[in-house]
């Protein structure tokens, strides 16, 4: 009999748009196909044309259907961690004047009580976190359904977005004709790829270093406890390039891409890059190293700034040091850098699943790993924040046939090599020869 079950991850980003399709089948999660596609109306994570973000969605989820065979209905969708809100929520219910079997329903409706909270109009729940629940004074109960009580209550964590954040995503993803069954904040399904197990129950830090942003995550007891925000990225690297060597942005990320380095201490002095000048018939040659400076001092910036609220909170001091994924996190000896600034351990994360070797697709990973590991309650309460019930036992794809009689191709093409841009075929430019107060701030 067969048991397996479909899940797509949409992974809406500044420069590109990926989407996972993974087949889940006796605990085992295989990645059957990926789709990619240059990212339209989307500024620094955030849709801000709706229109031009469908069209470039549907455009995605078409090489993912083509690919894995099947045809996408429903997806797992990532949410930027911009202004993201943790705070703690609790609940409490009467189950009844008698003592009478907990439902399903009663667990909706004291969850529902835990998220009566006094938001602002602009910002939305997101996702729902229950951490444990009580029966008639009994603690540290993961699952109440089928006990016998008068009181129940909950506590948990809800983490809450701006509206228009929210709205902007659902908008586009309908307007491509898709239906979401999750909402994962972003940093929240990284944990589940990028981070052992280890790392995740004492503490440990995840930089997603993306092409408009970079976001800097703390996980500690497998939840997300705090996420802060630089508006600078792999863009911003380009641009700089652009701007100092007086070349065009595509050049540019070409020479990033081949040539570029986070040390300029490990770069060649002697090998020499020639670079196409606007307004200029012969290139000008520059250095690997004086490459790499521009590079470097365009990251550091970034790891500085993100370095101050990491201190404040203790983060730094958690014994599972930092995870560096997304495109970014690519450039050559980018770990040194941030040990260099951080002063603690420092490790890569990137996907070792066929065809998705490159730590762009660790968010697509991470969502779809999200959405197989759900238990009960977790799927439950994605129902009370969503307002709908989702029916787990019809997949959110429809197998087709193959085109031709021969066994489906069901590996993912190579992706491209950066995430911060879908490159072109081009021909590669020739060289010429103290916990502050941390535990009960952020993880009581």
């Amino acid at each position: 009999m067969d048991n397996s079950e479909f899940f797509v991850g949409l992974d809406i980003g500044t420069n590109s748009i990926k989407v996972v399709v993974a087949e889940s089948s006796d605990d085992r999660l295989s990645i059957v196909g990926v789709g990619s596609e240059r990212s339209q109306g989307v500024s620094r994570g955030v849709i801000v044309d709706i229109d031009k973000a469908a069209g470039a969605i549907k455009k995605a989820v078409k090489r993912a259907e083509t690919q894995a065979n099947i045809s996408i209905r429903d997806v797992v969708v990532g949410i930027s961690a911009n202004m993201l809100q943790i705070e703690k929520c609790q609940g409490m219910i009467a189950v009844g004047s008698q003592s009478k079997e907990i439902t399903e329903n009663d667990v909706r409706q004291v969850m529902l009580a835990a998220m009566v909270q006094n938001l602002p109009s602009e910002r939305e729940v997101v996702s729902l976190i229950p951490k444990q629940f009580s029966v008639d004074g009994f603690n540290n109960i993961r699952d109440p359904r089928g006990m016998i009580g008068v009181r129940l209550e909950m506590s948990g964590i809800i983490y809450t977005a701006p509206k228009t954040i929210v709205h902007n995503t659902k908008k586009a993803i309908q307007k491509a004709g898709l239906n979401i069954i999750h909402k994962v904040i972003s940093p929240m399904a990284l944990s589940q790829v990028v981070l052992n197990d280890g790392e995740s129950d004492f503490g440990a830090v995840i930089i997603d270093m993306g092409a408009g942003q970079t976001t800097a995550s703390v996980v500690h007891d497998h939840n997300l406890k705090l996420s802060t925000v630089d508006f600078e990225g792999g863009d911003y690297v380009t641009h700089d390039i652009s701007v100092i060597l007086n070349t065009t942005v595509d050049n540019a990320n070409q020479l990033k891409l081949y040539y570029g380095n986070a040390s300029s201490t490990k770069s060649s002095t002697e090998e020499n890059i020639n670079v196409e000048v606007v307004g200029k018939n012969d290139p000008e040659v520059i250095s690997e190293e004086y490459l790499s400076e521009i590079i470097e001092a365009r990251l550091e910036q970034i790891f500085t700034r993100l370095q101050a609220p990491l201190e404040d909170a203790g983060a730094l001091s958690l014994p599972g040091g930092i995870v560096l994924t997304g495109g970014v996190a690519a450039t050559p000896n980018v770990e040194e850098l941030a040990r260099r600034i951080f002063d603690v351990k420092v490790r890569s994360y990137v996907p070792s699943q066929m065809g998705m070797r490159y730590p762009s697709y660790s968010l697509g990973l991470g969502l779809v790993t999200y959405a197989s590991r759900l238990n009960d309650i977790g799927i439950i309460a994605d129902n009370v924040v969503n307002g709908a019930t989702v029916n787990r036992n019809q997949p959110p794809v429809q197998q087709t046939q193959p085109v031709n009689p021969t066994k489906p191709k069901q590996e993912p093409t190579q992706p491209q090599p950066d995430e911060t841009e879908d490159v072109k075929e081009v021909e590669k430019p020739k060289k010429t020869s103290k916990i502050k107060d941390f535990w009960s701030k952020f993880f009581d």
